[in-house]
């Protein structure tokens, strides 16, 4: 099977990443209530439907020998994921031990894969650099957020209000998940050069090679 006959390549993972990261934002952004127990049940379904995505594309895209960083994310989204998704375990503390780990274990991993693949013509290393980022950055800010922060603010006509540390780290969460969901989608959409188009297809026949291989 050619590459252009494929029914899932490079470009439908980070649709696909994009899609998840998207309805976790608006979830958390339409939703009146930043408490623990809303933020982990989002990220709950987030981490596990994106883990899907990543298992399917180092079966079904990547290449024997560029399969890790999915492997390895796709592990971490899955414990986290579980570890969320137990009602009786969503508290604030769980929600910046579970978030704050997996983006700061995630966005290593990502940016890792990233740098070593800079050195190809893949297109999809900038963008494993920059999620990365975003990944780590995410966890240092929720690394900052002061343990038991509450402070009181008031709306002129529409009263007062007091702004928690909990709030603060499920609004970061659905601002992570906004820029990635914009920035993998831009990077799913975008046309890709001759060149790159050239690199992902030799990536994508070098994993049916591999698959195929692997029947005999």
């Amino acid at each position: 099977m050619s590459a252009t006959t494929r029914t899932f390549t490079v470009r439908h993972v980070q649709l696909a990443r994009a899609l998840f990261a998207a309805a976790a934002a608006l979830m958390i952004t339409f939703s009146p209530d930043h408490s623990a127990a809303v933020g982990l049940s989002v990220f709950s379904g987030f981490a596990l439907t994106t883990a899907l995505v990543l298992v399917l594309s180092a079966w079904l895209v990547l290449p024997a020998g560029r399969r890790w960083p999915a492997v390895v994310l796709a592990i971490v989204d899955v414990a986290a994921g579980m570890a969320s998704g137990v009602p009786a375990w969503r508290t604030e503390d769980l929600f910046f031990v579970v978030v704050c780990a997996w983006a700061l274990i995630g966005g290593a991993v990502e940016l890792i894969a990233g740098l070593r693949a800079r050195r190809t013509a893949d297109r999809t290393a900038r963008d494993a650099i920059t999620v990365g980022g975003l990944g780590l950055l995410l966890g240092v800010v929720l690394l900052l957020i002061p343990a038991g922060f509450s402070q009181p603010y008031a709306i002129e006509g529409a009263g007062e209000f007091v702004l928690t540390g909990i709030v603060l780290g499920v609004g970061m969460l659905g601002g992570y998940c906004a820029i990635v969901a914009v920035f993998l989608g831009i990077a799913g959409l975008t046309p890709r050069s001759a060149e790159t188009a050239a690199g992902a297809a030799q990536t994508e026949d070098g994993a049916v090679g591999a698959a195929h291989g692997g029947e005999r």
